[in-house]
């Protein structure tokens, strides 16, 4: 180990969770001369999973920053190195020289020792290794024209070596230029005779109506071949075409606007979570087969529960809205529906029943669409749900949601609501077995207590693996979230 090795340390990208291979520099904290401690946060990653601040292992000044803001590196690639001991004077070189340094080194000992022939490199492989022993010259046959040097050095140059220029020839007196003969025509057929021709050749002609007896055949010996009987075709119908003067035909004009459509275009590329959220969506709604139910509720006795909440002094500081309520029947709904907590294992054709919930939120974000759950959510009281899902979405609009918060999900709730959508038909997230749209909350006419009166209505839509749910047990699920949200006393006797 060398001083500078010593002297310099690197820092790579680590794997930030889950196997990742690759992860872009978002954002870079400190500048090439700035001094870092151990454990100081260097720069923002953005992962297929989530941003994710990394801190440098080690004490020292900034050397060198080895790639920008925005690009995206493989994990294990060295992103900065650090001097370690800057008052030790200016380093002699840079590590990241040493390999230029090498490889001059090693130019300068191949240019004093002989160079030795070595194989060339093709498009697949190796071509073949130069070797010491000659090849016999072929003998010249009588009459056969000299090869030529211009396919002579082409063929040099295709086995990897320099063409030698060959002697220049003697000067001699230019011959008198001949009329160049005409093609000599093949032998007439005799009138009466058969024309030789395979038969698949026969046939084509038959089906082209080409007689062969007019073919003039071009094959050893007379024979009639395919290319004889295209070309009598060609002819045929050649000569069978009047002529026609020619005209100036103008070019095809361009499309109008498509300069100016395509100016005012925007390209954004795909990567990080928008591009690992594209990913699981083809692969969930291509893997799972999908189911979706429907169903619209009256939900005004929800709608004052939350209020009360609002007041009720035991959920000061918490947030309470009608999510939460939402939340909490689903997970009461599971607890009367266990089975609907599973997950399909492809690879052993098993399904995994679950007796923990990690309840899953939907959160749109600057970087995308994430899904980070709570774990143990069936385990949680109703003020420990609220405070877990304020988290949640404090962190998710922050962008600091880790990858371990996003993994492990069993169901999940989406809440399309807050746009004035209705309801839809949400994709399951990849692993788990179910998702629940919850759309807006409007005041509609509804026939209550046998009168038409103003109440508050949604519809929620369940989408479910039909592999891990079926269709009654899928029914019978999204009826107990709609009959707690209807009548929310259930949360207690249902509970």
């Amino acid at each position: 180990m060398t001083a500078n090795s010593q002297r310099f340390r690197e820092f790579k990208m680590p794997d930030v969770g889950e196997g990742l291979t690759e992860a872009e520099i978002l954002k870079w904290y400190v500048a090439v001369g700035d001094t870092v401690t151990d454990g100081q946060v260097v720069c923002e990653v953005e992962t297929a999973k989530a941003a994710v601040e990394l801190p440098i292992p080690f004490d020292g000044v900034v050397h060198e920053l080895r790639f920008g803001e925005g690009t995206t590196v493989d994990v294990g690639q060295v992103i900065i190195s650090v001097d370690t001991t800057p008052d030790a004077g200016p380093a002699e070189e840079a590590p990241a020289s040493t390999a230029a340094h090498a490889d001059q080194s090693a130019a300068e000992s191949l240019e004093v020792e002989p160079e030795q022939p070595r194989r060339q490199a093709v498009l697949v492989g190796y071509g073949a290794a130069p070797s010491s022993t000659k090849r016999r010259p072929r003998k010249a046959r009588p009459g056969a024209p000299a090869r030529p040097p211009v396919a002579a050095a082409v063929q040099a140059e295709l086995n990897g070596h320099a063409a030698v220029p060959a002697p220049a020839p003697a000067p001699v007196a230019p011959a008198p230029v001949a009329p160049a003969p005409a093609v000599p025509a093949a032998p007439a057929v005799p009138a009466g005779s058969r024309p030789m021709a395979k038969p698949p050749v026969r046939k084509l002609a038959k089906d082209l109506g080409i007689d062969l007896t007019a073919v003039v055949p071009t094959g050893r010996d007379g024979v009639v071949t395919r290319e004889d009987v295209h070309a009598a075709a060609s002819a045929a119908a050649l000569a069978a075409t009047p002529e026609v003067p020619e005209q100036a035909v103008a070019p095809a004009p361009a499309p109008e606007g498509v300069a100016a459509l395509a100016a005012r275009e925007t390209r954004i590329p795909v990567k990080g979570v928008r591009k690992a959220t594209a990913q699981a969506m083809v692969a969930s709604a291509f893997t799972a087969p999908h189911v979706t139910e429907f169903v619209t509720v009256d939900v005004t006795r929800t709608m004052k529960l939350v209020q009360k909440l609002k007041d009720d002094p035991d959920m000061a500081g918490l947030r309470v809205n009608p999510l939460l309520l939402v939340a909490k029947a689903l997970l009461v709904a599971i607890r009367r529906n266990p089975d609907v907590n599973a997950a399909w294992d492809e690879e052993n054709q098993e399904i995994v029943r679950k007796d923990y919930v990690n309840l899953g939120i939907a959160a749109a974000t600057p970087r995308g669409l994430i899904v980070p759950n709570i774990k143990e959510a069936q385990a949680k009281t109703l003020p420990e749900l609220s405070r877990a899902l304020g988290e949640l979405v404090a962190t998710a609009r922050e962008g600091k949601t880790s990858p371990a918060e996003m993994s492990g999900g069993t169901v999940t709730i989406t809440n399309v609501g807050v746009f004035g959508v209705d309801t839809g038909t949400p994709i399951i997230n990849p692993g788990e077995s179910a998702i629940l749209a919850f759309g807006a909350i409007k005041l509609q006419p509804w026939v209550h207590k046998g009168k038409v009166k103003p109440r508050h209505v949604t519809t929620l839509a369940l989408s479910f693996d039909h592999r891990l749910v079926d269709g009654e047990l899928g029914s019978r699920f999204l009826a107990d979230i709609a009959g707690v949200l209807e009548n929310p006393q259930r949360l207690i006797t249902w509970g």
